[in-house]
């Protein structure tokens, strides 16, 4: 594969995860992770000096699971939930989703083919299989939004989120930028939805590249085709790498 845009030493590297290191799927739990993914990983992560994180709105134990055995510095629940290199978590306060939930039981009771998921700062309604039902969801959401103090709605591909207001992918991209073994280096932000935006302007805003995946407007500043060609980069860069920091990554493997 011809690399697009090419990975250094001198990089940090941040990654959504549905949608760009694995296929969007039916339900969350039915994502599947390609066996090629890990060992990239794994190897770009040693190639890097433990400049690589996953910038998700999954929640942590998600990204955990689907990525075992690694445990990656990550950004869970858009920047809500932050597990830091040194292995310091942080967690903005969880809102008070009774009065949402109560909205929901209802409308998800008439339409089995929506989804209510539950994480640790918020709440996600997913009508991947009912995409008809999104002017109701937004509808239903948007009205109980103002019960919920300090919340906000956040569109995402076939999914709506009420989070905390104020953490998001920038911002949480913007942190891991202040700290080791980030700091003093040039981000690059890999992602596909709208929730990612935020992630592109905060790595161009330092010098660094955005890259969207797939279709659909974008102020990234990169583009690539799909989660396979993600994998493809990731496979070819951590091969790349292994030439300049061989021992480094010889020692992530041995561990």
């Amino acid at each position: 594969m011809s690399m697009p845009f090419a990975l250094s030493a001198r990089h940090a590297l941040f990654l959504d995860f549905d949608g760009t290191l694995a296929e969007i799927a039916a339900q969350p739990q039915a994502v599947r992770v390609h066996a090629d993914v890990v060992p990239s990983l794994r190897a770009l992560h040693a190639a890097l000096g433990g400049a690589l994180a996953i910038v998700t709105g999954r929640a942590m134990a998600d990204a955990d699971h689907f990525l075992a055995p690694l445990r990656l510095p990550v950004a869970c629940e858009h920047g809500a939930h932050i597990r830091a290199s040194d292995g310091h978590v942080g967690t903005t306060p969880a809102l008070d989703l009774a009065p949402v939930l109560e909205a929901l039981r209802p409308l998800v009771a008439r339409h089995p083919g929506l989804l209510v998921e539950a994480k640790r700062t918020g709440l996600a309604l997913h009508y991947r299989q009912a995409p008809h039902l999104e002017p109701l969801c937004v509808q239903a959401l948007t009205r109980v939004l103002n019960g919920v103090p300090g919340a906000e709605l956040l569109r995402g591909k076939c999914v709506l989120e009420i989070k905390p207001a104020g953490p998001s992918k920038g911002r949480a991209i913007g942190d891991f930028m202040r700290r080791p073994p980030f700091a003093g280096r040039m981000p690059l932000f890999m992602g596909d939805d709208v929730t990612d935006e935020a992630g592109f302007a905060a790595v161009q805003a330092l010098g660094g590249l955005g890259v969207k995946v797939g279709e659909g407007a974008t102020q990234a500043h990169a583009r690539i085709g799909a989660p396979a060609d993600v994998r493809a980069w990731l496979r070819s860069s951590a091969q790349a790498l292994a030439g300049i920091r061989s021992p480094a990554i010889a020692g992530e493997d041995d561990a």
